[in-house]
């Protein structure tokens, strides 16, 4: 991966941040490693916890971010959200799936979250 390409990935996860933040949502942690991947922002939305995969993409070359969240890619986060909430205690509480799409445009960010961007049981 390019050091370009890992600093738009680092600032579209900054500017997600922010605009989950500007909405209500508390971040709980980012860039949750472990073997076999890695979620990107996981958040507290009143009491949902939200595992949330960012997309960054400067222009529209390679398609919308939201496209770029395959099945395998899904299945993975799924995976990951599970070995979280077991390893914090938190399996009865509800949670969900988001996507953030960054495209910039003309050096202009335009950030669109998806909620419910997918389900569990069909990852």
């Amino acid at each position: 991966m390019t050091r370009r390409r890992v600093s738009l990935g680092k600032l579209g996860e900054d500017l997600a941040c922010r605009e989950l933040q500007k909405r209500g949502y508390a971040i709980l942690t980012r860039r949750y490693r472990r073997r076999g991947g890695e979620i990107d922002i996981i958040a507290r939305d009143r009491d949902t916890i939200v595992f949330v995969e960012v997309k960054t993409r400067d222009g529209d070359t390679f398609g919308d971010g939201r496209e770029a969240v395959t099945a395998f890619k899904q299945h993975r986060i799924v995976q990951l959200a599970l070995d979280y909430l077991m390893r914090h205690h938190l399996t009865a509480s509800p949670c969900r799936f988001d996507v953030v799409s960054i495209r910039f445009d003309a050096g202009r960010p335009t950030i669109e979250i998806l909620q419910h961007a997918f389900d569990a049981r069909t990852a």
